[in-house]
């Protein structure tokens, strides 16, 4: 039996269970989401786009799903431990795929400012939820319209017209199982013209079980609003995740968007970001450490569809041992789109000869008043470097770890949060001297 099989009768049999147990304004997707689903199935081995990832593989074992949305025993304020100390952010949590709303941040946000749970949401605000959520990610391939079929909780930020949250946000994705188990996340952030705010969103798995994500993002940002976002996976090497970011933005809007894996199993993450307005500006930043089997697959798509806005994409990628990791990055810029700013690069430090690493850069041009450029690099570590370093009475293991946070600083310097900036360089060198234990804040504090 396909892969896609077991899901199109999971949806069928559990339908009015699913939507019972969410909301109007999600349910209104799902058939549809359903119909995509069974055009698109899984990306397959001939999809250039997918031809190092193996979906439908990931797919086919058996996971639970928690349609009926029992509580998890777990109290996630009790469990977890920030790894990012003195950032001083309001701390919320999903727990598997549902926003944990039993304690509640004494955060005391400025007038109109929502933050909390997806179905909570799209039911006290249903014009204002229905306005976007689906709206940036619809009809893109079938991990998409998988998540739309199953989600029934998630994540929001809502800042208004005008309003400036200077409180960071994070919203912490914990697994927790004593099964194999399924989640399928959403987070919608909507950034209204000139707002502000800072996101977050980091991952962890408790247990030792298997766990498998889908996560949508959806990300709009209005006429002048600036909007960060952070994603932080530390989760565990027996965890897959498929996410997909879908960012539009609107004239003079500035988004950046930032993802750092430290510890995974396979994550495959989708970027697809459209500037839609003049003088908007974007920033896609991705790094990687990778080591035994683990592997990151990267695909982003910059859409440039009007004149005078500037992209600028900087990915990086450390691989160890058997780990191999993929790249393919496309910029647009679409006819009329004048006086275009885009700029991509891509570098690959391999550590082993076993470690494997493929990258496609690309640049489609429509308009002949641009500057863009692409450019990659795979290749080991620099042995002069090395011996000097060694020469000046550095151990080469020690050695080798300097050099290797010296390749990513860069990545970690587009942080525009201070405390989150400091404390990421330490994770990043603790991890490539092994001190850095899956979801390190987590361990050892199971109930």
């Amino acid at each position: 039996m396909k892969a896609e099989q077991q899901y199109i009768d999971l949806f069928t049999r559990y339908e009015s269970l699913i939507r019972k147990r969410s909301s109007e304004v999600l349910n209104k997707y799902r058939t549809g989401a359903l119909a995509d689903f069974e055009r698109f199935g899984f990306p397959s081995a001939t999809c250039e786009d997918y031809k190092h990832t193996d979906v439908a593989q990931a797919f086919i074992p058996d996971y639970g799903i928690n349609l009926n949305r029992i509580d998890v025993p777990v109290n996630p304020y009790d469990v977890f431990r920030c790894d990012v100390p003195n950032l001083s952010t309001a701390l919320y949590f999903m727990v598997n795929d549902s926003f944990y709303d039993k304690v509640k941040p004494e955060v005391k946000w400025p007038e109109g400012v929502y933050v909390g749970g997806l179905k909570a949401f799209s039911e006290q605000y249903p014009d204002i939820a229905g306005r976007y959520y689906a709206k940036a990610a619809a009809g893109r391939d079938g991990i998409i319209a998988l998540n739309t079929m199953l989600a029934q909780d998630g994540f929001v930020v809502y800042v208004p017209e005008g309003v400036t949250v200077e409180k960071p946000i994070q919203a912490v994705n914990i697994f927790r199982s004593d099964v194999n188990v399924m989640a399928n996340r959403r987070i919608l952030a909507i950034l209204e013209p000139r707002s502000q705010a800072k996101l977050l969103v980091c991952d962890h798995s408790i247990d030792d079980v298997k766990f498998l994500a889908t996560e949508v993002v959806e990300i709009f940002a209005g006429e002048e609003a600036c909007f960060d976002f952070y994603d932080l996976e530390e989760s565990s090497r027996s965890t897959t995740r498929f996410a997909s970011f879908h960012v539009k933005q609107e004239a003079s809007s500035n988004v950046l968007l930032n993802g750092i894996t430290l510890t995974n199993g396979l994550t495959r993450n989708n970027y697809y970001i459209e500037l839609n307005g003049e003088y908007a500006e974007a920033t896609l930043c991705g790094m990687s450490i990778l080591d035994k089997e683990q592997q990151v697959d990267m695909y982003s798509h910059i859409t440039h569809a009007v004149p005078n806005c500037t992209s600028a994409e900087l990915v990086k990628n450390v691989l160890n041992d058997h780990s191999a990791g993929a790249f393919s990055g496309r910029i647009l810029v679409k006819e009329g789109a004048q006086k275009t700013a885009a700029y991509q690069t891509n570098r690959n430090l391999l550590v082993t000869r076993e470690a494997r690493m493929y990258s496609k850069p690309q640049l489609e041009i429509y308009a002949d008043d641009v500057k863009c450029s692409h450019g990659m690099t795979t290749g080991q570590m620099d042995e002069s470097a090395l011996f000097y370093l060694q020469s000046r009475g550095i151990p080469k293991d020690e050695a080798r770890m300097m050099l290797s946070v010296a390749f990513t600083a860069d990545v970690v310097d587009h942080v525009r949060l201070d405390g989150l900036k400091e404390r990421l360089h330490h994770l990043v060198e603790k991890r490539f001297r092994g001190e850095l234990a899956p979801c390190v804040g987590c361990r050892g504090r199971r109930p």
